[in-house]
């Protein structure tokens, strides 16, 4: 058996290693941000520095190239590794869920990857309560949809 080939006993979809190899990526990804740039590797400031919504943080073209590669990287890996097509939600739902997380990431004081990745790891407080919360909502919001018989995705 080879390390591609991994099943989780319940999960015959997971991929325990490409997970683990994508974990360890945004890990360096985030440390080198804070390391090289002194910066928190939020995606949510970063973000609202590329598109002008604020004066802080990153320059504007580091922020820039930051959300560009983003997608860009993960277009790269699916074209060479033939990962399967991902599937989206419609574009309404994709608007209110962005403008939901929009609003949370403005109540939140800062995004997933700014509190779960990078707070958590320098044991921030406020980190942990905001982790918990997102982690908390989203069990309970696919609980709820589950119990009303809600699919999003076709």
């Amino acid at each position: 058996m080879s390390l591609s080939t991994i099943s989780l006993p319940g999960f015959p979809n997971a991929a325990p290693v490409g997970g683990l190899a994508g974990g360890v990526l945004i890990g360096v990804a985030a440390a080198l941000m804070l390391l090289g740039a002194g910066r928190i590797a939020g995606v949510s400031g970063i973000a609202a520095r590329a598109f002008g919504l604020t004066d802080s943080g990153l320059p504007r073209l580091g922020a820039l190239a930051f959300v560009i590669g983003l997608p860009l990287g993960a277009l790269i890996v699916t074209s060479q590794t033939g990962a399967a097509t991902p599937i989206f939600a419609g574009p309404v739902t994709l608007v209110m869920a962005g403008l939901i997380v929009g609003i949370g990431t403005r109540l939140g004081s800062g995004c997933t990857s700014g509190h779960g990745v990078c707070g958590l790891s320098r044991l921030s407080q406020r980190s942990l309560v905001a982790t918990a919360t997102f982690m908390m909502t989203g069990f309970a919001t696919v609980a709820a949809m589950n119990a009303l018989g809600i699919a999003v995705l076709p």
